[in-house]
């Protein structure tokens, strides 16, 4: 009995880690596996190229607006009853997606997709957290959950373009259904677990910071189109800074607020959030545009597009357990840091030797660093989230670093895409762009990697000097 009892339990904690991860994978593939799909999609709804950001952006945007709310429901209620209630609204969305008529159907049955995605996302983390008690230990499991994201993320373009190719556009949205039940399935093995003593809601921080990401969002979508001058794009802007305010004074005068500002002051945990939405914004942004160029530029196939994204992945997959171990021993730092910068070389290669036929050698050198990149931040950015948190405040911990990843990932598309389509414009139903038409849109490319670039850079000296050995 002696020998048995630690085996059932390691059992039981593998089986929790692997449903987790299940769903993340699902959850997370949902906001990369449509990129591929995008040309396909645009000439079959006639869609603007506004209209496609915001296919992707709906989801990404409800998704990060009510994170933190869902990380608080699940202290309260029960972090696997948010799980599961999560799980069946996500599977309903996604096979309400693949039969939608309209464009404007499939961007609202998105964002039911996103809010169903919230749930899940810091409940299961929170889950992770509570059942793997030993540092070490929890540091290797949250180095898994970490590079199941950066897999699924990279493996989104692969698996979408076989679907696309194979079975059409839709068929991205109904393969959620069989696997969200073979991991409603695995729920019922998942321990409960809540904060002993939950917070009280707060609802005015959770609508300041929904309402600053929408009118954000909004405008940089809308700002090539409308005009960067005009009173619309002018007076959202405005709003979102006012309610960024707004959500930091509510935040500072609330007795029981949303996140506490003294632990935003920790300077791990802001440098986790910082190099979070970079790193996205540059793995966003790269994910879509990129798939917009392989085909409507290149004229490769949904498949063959897909595929090209498999450097990415395969070192994505490589080195975030490799980055799992470093973090569990030596701590963030190294890990971050060169993460960072092999970010910013991706961005620089790209943004150096963007063409209309770039040497596909050359694009895949970016194509490699950026997946290295992005399998060693991962797991560092999470474990300095989740360190600077108690126990009781997992569900919070654990949406903060979510919450920083679809901000970023939002960023990607809306500010690199106002980059790059005030540059070049698409017209709906274009497959292919040529001539003087797709140079103008690898020149927007340029300069959209170039600000990602940028970004990474600075975020490498942030995390030299965040994530200092205590």
């Amino acid at each position: 009995m002696v020998v048995t009892e630690p085996t059932i339990n390691r059992k039981r904690a593998a089986l929790t880690l692997a449903v987790c991860c299940m769903a993340l994978f699902m959850t997370t593939l949902d906001s990369t596996i449509l990129n591929v799909a995008l040309p396909s999609l645009q000439r079959g709804l006639g869609s603007s190229e506004s209209g496609l950001q915001w296919t992707v952006d709906s989801y990404v945007l409800v998704r990060a607006s009510v994170l933190f709310l869902c990380g608080s429901l699940g202290d309260r209620f029960g972090r696997r009853r948010l799980f599961g209630l999560g799980l069946g609204v996500f599977i309903a969305a996604s096979a309400c997606c693949g039969l939608a008529p309209s464009l404007g159907m499939l961007i609202a049955f998105r964002a039911v997709q996103g809010a169903g995605s919230a749930m899940m996302t810091p409940a299961s983390l929170a889950i992770i957290t509570n059942t793997f008690t030993d540092p070490r230990s929890r540091a290797q499991a949250v180095g898994i959950w970490g590079a199941t994201s950066g897999l699924s993320t990279a493996a989104g373009p692969v698996l979408g373009g076989l679907l696309v190719e194979t079975l059409g556009w839709r068929s991205v949205f109904w393969v959620n259904v069989p696997i969200g039940l073979l991991v409603l399935l695995g729920t019922r093995r998942l321990s409960e677990s809540r904060a002993p003593k939950p917070r009280p809601f707060d609802i005015p921080g959770q609508a300041a910071i929904a309402l600053a990401l929408a009118t954000l969002t909004y405008a940089l979508i809308s700002g090539p189109d409308s005009g960067w001058g005009s009173a619309l794009i002018v007076t959202l802007l405005v709003v979102s800074v006012v309610a960024w305010f707004a959500f930091g004074r509510l935040e500072q005068r609330s007795a029981q607020p949303l996140i506490e500002l003294r632990e935003l002051a920790q300077p791990a945990l802001m440098a986790a959030i910082f190099l979070a939405i970079m790193a996205f914004l540059a793995l966003g942004g790269y994910l879509f545009f990129n798939t917009l160029y392989l085909q409507n530029v290149r004229g490769f196939s949904p498949i063959e597009a897909g595929l090209l994204t498999v450097p990415t992945t395969a070192c994505t997959m490589v080195l975030a357990p490799i980055s799992g171990r470093i973090t569990g021993t030596r701590g963030a730092r190294f890990p971050a840091t060169i993460a960072c910068v092999l970010i910013a070389a991706s961005m620089a290669v790209l943004a150096v030797t963007i063409e209309p036929a770039t040497p596909m050698g050359v694009l895949v050198i970016g194509y490699v660093l950026l997946g290295c990149g992005m399998g060693l931040i991962n797991t560092p950015i999470t474990n300095a989230a989740m360190s600077s948190m108690p126990p009781a405040r997992a569900g919070v911990a654990a949406a903060t670093t979510s919450t920083a990843r679809q901000i970023g990932t939002n960023l990607g598309v809306a500010l690199l895409g106002s980059v790059i389509f005030s540059t070049a414009a698409m017209s709906a139903g274009h497959s292919r762009l040529t001539g003087h038409a797709a140079v103008l849109f690898t020149h927007g490319l340029r300069y959209g990697y170039t600000l990602a670039g940028v970004l990474a850079l600075g975020c490498s000296v942030l995390a030299w000097r965040a994530f200092r050995p205590r």
